[in-house]
């Protein structure tokens, strides 16, 4: 039995705004310790007594697809990443990495995990997770449920049946059931026989496609058009767009589990149990309550100062946040913006992303600092005709060939060494060295050094936004 990992790691970004931005969602974050969401779930099998595929399955889109390759290079993991051209939900997605676990002809136990959940005790999780590959390679459809320590209105719960023979905890699943009302909610918990829905299932592969062709042949015949025609790039498969589009929408509870029962010979549907400290990070009071806390029960990211302050979460990212008679309050600050709510309302977070979108603001889909294949830029100060920006260029990298109609750049090497294009023209600049980029020339910035190039970047003109780029030539494919 070899064990596959699916990562999927879609999300809009909205809920942990401002930290998380629809072109930066939070499983890119690292929320609550040195690790990302993902890389953290990417590490989860580490040390784990069974056979796992080398390679880590990640199903995402495009505009994270870059971001997602470097975090898993830099915990040395090989990933295939598998690009989806839409949001599906999670049923295609998982489709999608099945049809690729089986390509070369194996049939792992896939280990199908959310890239943006936070569970502190890997060694419970690692003891669910044996227990759950033993029925799946038996050919159950294994989910785990959350044993909850409190009446949890924002999960869905599962409704749980006998116990299955011959397994040390797992049970029938007798039920999905919806989010609860909190009167709900305490009768659940009081009843002792229900477990939050966790989102993480195990099951062979050819088992999940079957169960597709069987519940849903639309989407089964989509996938494997869209995975028929994919094309391989470097560490990404895309899937053929046109076939894709044509998939329905559904999520693995109400595409399969829920209609297990009406074809045993599938398979059965069963939930183990776990208490690993899960929590699904699905707001910022969320998070509080999973992160270690000081005496008074605040939670500091940052530079951040307390005073006469309880049970309050402060995230500061780039400045001094000193929060002073605070209770129960939540404040989160970026470059760009500054969120400050009470922690009952950190919910309604959406509400002002939703505004923020109508009003086309930059702060619901970016930060200011963007990451791009090639590293990362700052916009560190703008004005009217003039922008200024931190650019860093990893190590071997380029930026694509290309031009602006708009505007000119000034280009000042702060730190490592640069090798500049500038029409006709290829040389190198180094420390405290400059040039400058007549607007309508073809110029490249490339990186051929060890270190991190770092530049300040200039830009004059008229117009100075970046659809004012025309490629030429591009490493990554734009």
């Amino acid at each position: 039995m070899t064990i596959q990992s699916v990562i999927l790691s879609g999300g809009s970004g909205t809920r942990l705004w401002p930290a998380s931005r629809e072109q930066y969602p939070k499983q890119l974050l690292a929320l609550t310790g040195t690790d990302t969401l993902l890389q953290a779930t990417a590490r989860r099998l580490d040390g784990f007594d069974a056979a796992v595929a080398p390679d880590t399955i990640v199903v995402s889109n495009e505009e994270y697809r870059f971001v997602i390759a470097e975090q898993l290079r830099q915990l040395g993991k090989r990933g295939r990443i598998v690009l989806e051209p839409a949001g599906r939900n999670t049923a295609p997605a998982l489709t999608l990495a099945a049809l690729l676990a089986v390509r070369d002809g194996a049939d792992p136990v896939l280990l199908v995990m959310p890239a943006d959940h936070v569970i502190p005790d890997v060694a419970r999780f690692q003891t669910a997770i044996a227990e759950g590959a033993g029925l799946a390679a038996n050919g159950a459809f294994v989910t785990f449920g959350i044993v909850p320590d409190r009446a949890e209105t924002g999960y869905g719960y599962i409704r749980t049946g006998d116990g299955v023979l011959g397994a040390a905890s797992a049970r029938a699943i007798d039920a999905f059931v919806e989010k609860p009302d909190a009167a709900t909610a305490a009768k659940y918990v009081a009843a002792g026989d229900y477990l939050w829905n966790s989102g993480i299932f195990m099951m062979k592969a050819s088992r999940w496609l079957a169960a597709i062709e069987r519940f849903n042949p639309e989407m089964a015949a989509a996938c494997r058009r869209a995975m028929d025609s994919a094309t391989d790039d470097a560490d990404f498969v895309r899937a053929d767009k046109a076939a894709f589009l044509t998939s329905p929408s559904d999520s693995i509870d109400y595409a399969v589990m829920e209609k297990l029962p009406s074809a045993p010979e599938l398979g059965r549907g069963v939930v183990v149990p776990m208490a690993a400290g899960w929590s699904d990070v699905g707001a910022w009071d969320a998070l509080w309550q999973v992160c270690e806390k000081d005496a008074a029960g605040n939670v500091g990211r940052g530079d951040v100062m307390f005073e006469s302050s309880e049970d309050t979460m402060v995230m500061a990212e780039s400045r001094l946040v000193a929060a002073i008679g605070l209770k129960d309050m939540v404040v989160v600050e970026t470059p760009d913006a500054v969120m400050v709510a009470h922690k009952r309302n950190t919910q309604d977070v959406k509400k002002i992303v939703a505004r923020l979108k109508a009003e086309g603001r930059s702060q619901a889909n970016s930060h200011r600092k963007v990451f791009r294949p090639w590293g990362w830029y700052d916009s560190i100060d703008n004005g009217e005709r003039f922008q200024v920006k931190r650019i860093v260029v990893n190590p071997g990298a380029k930026l694509s060939l290309q031009m602006h109609h708009h505007r000119a750049e000034h280009w000042i090497v702060v730190k490592g060494t640069a090798e500049v294009t500038n029409g006709d023209q290829v040389f190198l600049l180094t420390e405290n060295q400059s040039t400058y980029i007549p607007l309508g020339h073809t110029h490249r910035l490339a990186n051929p050094g060890k270190v991190p190039l770092e530049i300040i970047e200039v830009q004059s003109g008229s117009y100075l936004g970046e659809d004012d780029i025309v490629r030429f030539e591009d490493t990554y494919g734009r």
